[in-house]
């Protein structure tokens, strides 16, 4: 989704959305958005929610664990490791 430039009538409304919210690790986590300012750097990208939803389904198990995200986006998929 992030990968096509907004533009009016692309029935892209989830990027043009200022915050995002989810509900991951039993928490709710909501992000500010900004994809005609900032691009790529500042939407939640899909595959970060998928990722995310995999984790929270525990076939890795991340406690006492060190997880680095390198991706870009607002930093979803490390807020959510971070609470698992």
């Amino acid at each position: 989704m992030a990968l096509v430039p907004y533009a009016e009538g692309w029935g892209l409304q989830g990027l043009r959305s200022p915050w995002a919210t989810y509900r991951f690790a039993g928490r709710t986590v909501r992000l500010r958005q900004d994809w005609q300012r900032l691009g790529v750097a500042a939407v939640v990208w899909d595959a970060a929610v998928v990722l995310c939803a995999y984790l929270e389904m525990g076939s890795i198990d991340l406690r006492d664990r060190s997880v680095i995200e390198l991706g870009a986006g607002t930093g979803l998929l490390g807020i959510v490791a971070t609470l698992l």
